[in-house]
């Protein structure tokens, strides 16, 4: 019998399947591999698709089942990932297999409903799918064959299959150049397949190599000064450093950056400085509409998880139990007390764990205080006074150093603006379309609460008797689900590369530090050593260095426009100091 007759002779459900599976394939190379930003890479996700349409083929003898799972499988992945992206502003990448799914997974979900569909549909409808079709196909490829015969072919084929597929995911064979795109293009550039799956290679961890002739005579450090002795009293006194709070207020900017937020509307008193203020400015983060764990890590350890290759964004899993240095090691080294007040549950991002490597002493899940992602930062600030009354009482003249982040102001802003207390319940802003002034006009109703909590907190903390330095600085920009960039910003502060990772920063203290600063731009890893400096606290070698690349690159750090000081920077921590150790 022909293959033809026997064709012919296959059941509908069979044939439909056949070319159901045939449609959705040619599709899924039409919307994936074929849209995508190079030739290269949609050579490299065809060969993908290609590679496993034909090991399966050749494996199971079912063409019809071969297409659907082909089809299913990798088109799930281009639609979760499309949509990850519109809502999440990072496409899907493999180590969110391996370090986001978890129960906080759910929690994440549920505030985008869109997203929780996506995932249970995928979750019930591609198995379902997978088992139908194979239960419809028949086993009919190379039937014509004899059984020896056909048993070479398909030996042979699957293993050309597998070999083809080892050498698509080898990032030294063919494709090595597209294995070796930089992060900031694969979270931007749209080619969702070729992304997810170079990103496979994208978990190693790249310590920053020192260039040729990297110069090794600048000073980083003072020599060590012959060691001092103390009367016994002295050496057990309790060090009079004052309390250090520190905010990280998520999603968080100063509005006035748009150009449509030139009205008292949009004016703030939190970005405003006072006679208290001891420096603030224009804050260079390294992530943007999302990330807030990288933003922690550069706070408390004054590094930037860009430094790390891709695998950096992974920080609080695989850089936090490698760190060398950090702000809760130098305080707790200068007596203080070491306080995290986390608003979720501690497993989210490994938080709790990430915490105990940075080095606090205690870890505060909100979630034993009824806190939540609804919760407004004053309910925050609530749950913080509770904290730091008790810590004080416990502490006595033990110094404290609390950090703190909130939640509210975290995305989607949706809420319709009916909801939202005059004047936000209207659009704000008729040159901007409905969707930007519904984001628009939650955000500066959330700000606006922001803005009040903070007040509030300063009057708390900076009236009391207590010596104390007051920090808050926002994470990163919002995203409004990627529209944010439909809004025109002003210029980025004069030496930063990009306004989209510009935020603002904010520190306060009840007492005259020693000296003045005046950073009216600053990057987020240098305000770990400006908080040691306010507060008088002593720097251990790593802040050392850290505090003089900031005045020789005026707050830049990345950005520095010498290169020869910042390689030299790079060469020390990381090379002299072992900033990250393995």
């Amino acid at each position: 019998m022909t293959a033809m007759s026997q064709a012919q002779l296959l059941p509908r459900k069979t044939k439909i399947l056949f070319w159901l599976g045939l449609l959705a394939f040619v599709a899924l190379l039409l919307a994936g591999p074929w849209r995508e930003a190079t030739a290269p890479e949609r050579h490299f996700s065809s060969a993908w698709l290609l590679s496993t349409l034909v090991f399966v083929t050749l494996l199971t003898r079912r063409i019809g089942f071969a297409l659907a799972i082909t089809s299913l499988i990798f088109g799930g992945l281009l639609i979760a990932s499309v949509v990850k992206f519109a809502y999440l502003t990072t496409p899907l990448l493999a180590p969110d297999l391996v370090y986001f799914v978890n129960r906080d997974l759910i929690e994440v979900l549920l505030r985008y409903p869109a997203l929780l569909a996506l995932f249970v549909g995928g979750f019930i409808l591609i198995p379902a799918l997978l088992i139908l079709a194979w239960r419809i196909d028949r086993p009919i490829f190379l039937q014509r064959f004899s059984r020896r015969t056909r048993s070479l072919i398909r030996a042979c084929g699957s293993i050309l299959g597998l070999l083809l597929i080892l050498i698509c995911a080898s990032p030294d064979g063919p494709f090595a150049d597209i294995y070796g795109k930089g992060m900031w293009q694969t979270m931007n550039d749209k080619s969702y397949l070729t992304d997810f799956f170079i990103s496979f290679n994208q978990t190693k961890i790249q310590i920053p190599i020192s260039p040729v002739g990297v110069d090794r005579s600048i000073v980083w450090n003072d020599p060590p000064k012959p060691a001092e002795t103390h009367p016994a009293d002295a050496v057990s006194a309790i060090p009079h450093y004052p309390d250090i709070v520190t905010i990280l207020e998520e999603s968080t900017f100063d509005p006035r950056m748009l150009q449509v937020c030139g009205m008292p509307l949009c004016k703030f008193k939190m970005f405003v400085p006072d006679a208290r203020t001891r420096a603030s400015g224009s804050l260079v983060v390294h992530t943007w509409g999302g990330g807030t764990w990288t933003s922690e890590f550069a706070a408390l350890t004054g590094l930037s998880h860009t430094s790390f290759g891709n695998a950096g964004l992974y920080a609080p899993y695989n850089l936090a139990p490698r760190v060398t240095y950090t702000l809760p090691r130098a305080l707790k080294a200068a007596g203080y007390k070491t306080i995290a007040v986390y608003p979720m549950s501690g497993d989210f991002i490994n938080a709790r764990n990430a915490y105990r490597y940075y080095g606090f002493d205690e870890f505060i899940e909100g979630s034993t205080y009824g806190l939540a992602w609804e919760s407004s930062d004053t309910d925050l600030m609530q749950v913080f006074d509770q904290i730091y009354t008790r810590e004080k009482k416990e502490a006595g003249k033990q110094p404290l150093f609390v950090f703190m982040l909130t939640l509210r102001q975290h995305g989607p802003h949706m809420t319709p603006l009916k909801f939202l207390k005059p004047p936000y319940n209207a659009p704000l802003f008729p040159m901007l379309d409905k969707w930007l002034n519904l984001n628009l006009g939650n955000y500066l109703s959330r700000l606006e609460s922001s803005d009040s909590a903070l007040a509030q907190q300063e009057k708390f903390l900076l009236d009391s008797d207590r010596q104390t330095v007051l920090l808050h600085f926002g994470d990163h920009q919002p995203s409004f689900d990627g529209a944010i960039n439909a809004i025109k910003k002003l210029n980025a502060p004069k030496g930063a590369s990009d306004p989209m990772f510009v935020t603002y920063y904010m520190l306060k203290s009840n007492f005259a530090p020693k000296q003045k600063y005046n950073y009216p731009v600053l990057d987020l890893s240098f305000l770990a050593g400006l908080v040691l400096d306010v507060a008088g606290v002593p720097k251990d070698e790593f802040f050392e260095a850290n505090t003089r690349l900031r005045e020789r690159c005026k707050g830049f750090y990345l950005d520095c426009a010498d290169k020869r000081m910042l390689d030299s920077y790079t060469d020390f921590i990381f090379h002299t100091l072992q900033a990250l150790h393995d």
